[in-house]
């Protein structure tokens, strides 16, 4: 049985439990079957905590701690113990707990520290949407579903982010987080699923879709009444939540269909017989992929073929929801290299044909990569038993043009939010507000006081405590003195902790640039301002910033009558132009239309108005096209180098006549003038390229030489100046000879 408090303190117990065998794991089986699912070890170490938990392996909701541990101090083991057990839910003594010690609570920071939050995140679980006339989608990425009255379609919709969908911020490409391609497909072969088309005859990726952290995307996938064949079609679309107004941008698009499937290849002997192992050291260091995207586990390489092992990690629980994981299939794809696509360059899945899925859930699978032709491959997959998982006819990938690099970019734009000062709403209170201003003669109206305590004697006390901040005197030591100041003044009023609705506000003049061409008067007043707002961030509801006009002291009494309903709102930060007061907002940074180019015309980099890096634009150079002359070739410019000449003739600082933007490019010859007799189609080439800053460029073949073996595009574009200079240098200049040296300074 268990032991009572009077069998416990008996000496008769303690003398049997130091002679006798303990029966310690029963013990613990005993407490736990009447109950007992906290235990904590009062003793030099945690040796009975191992064993508890050991005893108690498989018995949920139970917890065990040791209060004391040899390694470390007994402070911090007694705090550890302590708190797992209060995150179990046993009720600790805090108080007690910390009596004596000076310790205090505190509250966790309203934002980001250092980037951390820690606010418990709310998961968004799918519930029950039959209410709102859906059906639940049953799948990962998406929540509901809901036939199209009239139309024969079917509309999916869910909402992907950094809470719904962690793992998706594994896959970065360019540095941004993109959804995969193999996720479009995925969403591809659910729709299919739903309507009876079993076949993705071709899905075409439009345009990226790019994730943040901070911000969801809304997804819709729209399938069409189907045609005369049985063919439908299917879209993707998604929008920025937190931006309703944004336009809908369709991602992806193709035609789903039923027919007869690609059967699986022979997986029997494995790897196959005559493929050699392909060395993966380093393969991931190379890539920007999390670890969730970090698939690949071996690869044989036979000819045009790849064979390719890839397998889920761990973290990946819910494979069997999908008919194949998006990051298991891209890791697939991430081997296309093997079979020669890309030259080493980065490529992306474009387009999609021939399609079909036999099993789902698969976590591990083993696949053939054939190249079928210059972008494309075919791919078939198959579980470790050989059984076919999934086929694809062709797969066409393509290095991000000059239209869909702007697109994996875009969400550095989208993120890009600036400072704006807009006019507070008029709440229609203006109320005779009790002030009081800390010092003499400051102009500011409201009681004077000599100390901030002496507003917690005043009576009646004071709504709004002016706290000055004028930032006279030499930089920096100004900006020293009153940010010191400041800081002062923050921990006294926190120290003081005044009851009511009693608010700290600084009061500057100048310490902020509110409208487009305003100069900060004040820049030790706006370091000051700066503490003052992280204060206000880590102490909600105690402070706010006030920056006057200069000459704004007469309506001060009326602008300050409205500061209470304004705080009320949830605002804290005011300036005053005029007669107005305006708060602080944040609004998107427009830096107008992105570069794109014209479709179907080489371009080359231009600008409309020398002097401003603003006016940069792509502009068509159909004279690319013309047929090369002479010893003249058609270049397709793989990389140009980008120098200081380039900004300075797009700055218009160049002196003289600048020419066209770039110097050096590196490419491939894509066509010969008649005279033309040391480069041919096809020729990787480098060199000096006026007007380089294109997509392609008719140029003498004198400019240019072959690029040596191993040079990587952008280090073959970075040679021919820095080459040609030093050459001048040393050999024009200097007159140098053969076995004469030179000493080089660097700094």
């Amino acid at each position: 049985g268990i032991a009572g408090p009077g069998l416990l303190c008996s000496a008769d117990y303690w003398v049997r439990h130091v002679r006798a065998t303990v029966r310690f794991a029963d013990g613990v089986r005993a407490l736990a079957d009447v109950g007992a699912d906290a235990f904590l070890e009062l003793g030099p170490d945690g040796v009975l905590t191992g064993m508890a938990a050991r005893v108690l392996d498989g018995t949920a909701d139970t917890v065990s701690a040791a209060a004391l541990r040899k390694d470390r101090a007994e402070e911090r083991a007694l705090l550890t113990a302590l708190s797992r057990l209060h995150v179990a839910g046993v009720h600790v003594d805090w108080a007690r707990c910390f009596d004596g010690t000076g310790a205090r609570r505190t509250d966790l920071p309203t934002y980001p520290w250092q980037h951390e939050r820690y606010w418990p995140v709310l998961m968004a679980a799918a519930g029950d949407v039959s209410a709102a006339g859906l059906v639940s989608a049953e799948h990962p990425l998406l929540g509901a579903a809901v036939s199209l009255a009239g139309l024969d379609g079917v509309l999916f919709t869910g909402r992907l982010s950094a809470q719904t969908h962690p793992w998706l911020m594994d896959h970065t490409v360019g540095g941004v987080v993109a959804f995969p391609a193999t996720g479009f497909l995925e969403l591809a072969v659910r729709a299919g699923d739903q309507v009876g088309c079993d076949r993705i005859d071709e899905l075409t990726l439009a345009k990226p879709l790019i994730l943040t952290e901070n911000a969801a995307a809304v997804v819709q996938v729209w399938v069409g009444a189907p045609d005369e064949t049985g063919a439908r079609k299917v879209t993707v679309y998604s929008q920025t939540m937190d931006d309703p107004e944004q336009r809908w941008t369709e991602h992806a698009n193709g035609v789903l269909t039923t027919g007869e499937r690609t059967t699986a290849f022979d997986a029997s002997v494995w790897p196959p017989r005559g493929a050699v192992a392909a060395d993966l050291e380093g393969f991931y260091e190379r890539t920007e992929y999390g670890p969730v995207f970090q698939g690949l586990r071996a690869v044989w390489r036979r000819g045009d073929e790849a064979f390719v092992e890839v397998a889920l990690p761990s973290q990946v629980d819910d494979a069997e929801y999908y008919g194949m994981h998006p990051a298991l299939l891209d890791a697939a794809v991430q081997s296309v290299g093997f079979v020669g696509l890309g030259d080493g360059k980065k490529l992306l899945p474009f387009s999609w044909s021939g399609v079909s899925l036999h099993a789902g859930g698969a976590s591990v699978v083993r696949v053939r990569i054939a190249r079928v032709g210059e972008d494309s491959v075919s791919i078939a997959a198959v579980d470790v038993e050989g059984a076919p998982v999934l086929s694809a006819e062709s797969l066409i990938l393509r290095v991000p043009s000059a239209i869909q690099a702007p697109a994996l970019r875009s969400s550095e734009q989208d993120g890009l939010l600036r400072l704006q000062w807009t006019p507070a709403p008029d709440t229609g209170a203006d109320t005779d507000v009790h002030c009081a201003v800390l010092g003499a003669a400051t102009g500011l109206p409201g009681a004077p006081l000599t100390t901030l305590a002496d507003s917690l004697a005043a009576s009646p006390r004071p709504e709004l405590v002016l706290a000055p901040l004028d930032g006279g005197g030499e930089l920096p030591a100004a900006a020293h003195t009153l940010t010191a100041r400041a800081l002062d003044l923050v921990r006294e009023w926190l120290e003081l902790n005044p009851s009511g609705p009693s608010r700290l506000v600084f009061v500057t003049r100048g310490a902020v640039a509110a409208d487009t061409g305003e100069r900060v008067r004040d820049l030790a007043a706006a370091a000051a301002w700066g503490l003052v707002r992280s204060a206000e961030a880590e102490n909600p509801g105690r402070f706010a910033l006030l920056d006057l006009d200069a000459d704004t002291t007469g309506a001060a009494r009326t602008l300050l009558g409205r500061l209470p309903d304004l705080l009320a709102g949830g605002d804290t930060q005011f300036v005053v132009r005029g007669d107005t007061v305006r708060i602080a907002r944040l609004a998107r940074l427009t830096s107008g239309a992105s570069l794109l180019p014209v479709a179907g015309l080489p371009w080359r980099l231009d600008s409309d108005d020398r002097g401003t890096l603003d006016a940069l634009t792509l502009a068509p150079s159909p004279e690319a096209l013309q047929a090369p002359e002479g010893r003249q070739v058609r270049l397709e410019v793989r990389a140009a180098g980008l120098n200081f000449r380039d900004v300075m003739n797009a700055l218009g600082m160049y002196p003289g006549e600048a020419g066209l933007l770039g110097s050096e490019a590196v490419g491939v010859v894509t066509a010969t003038g008649p005279e033309v007799t040391g480069l041919r189609a096809g020729d990787r080439v480098m060199g000096m390229v006026p007007g380089g800053l294109a997509d392609t460029v008719l140029i003498d073949e004198r400019y240019l030489v072959h690029v040596p073996d191993g040079w990587t595009d952008e280090q073959a574009a970075s040679v021919p100046l820095v080459f040609l200079t030093a050459l001048y240098a040393f050999r024009d200049l200097a007159g140098l000879r053969a076995g004469e040296s030179v000493l080089v300074h660097a700094g």
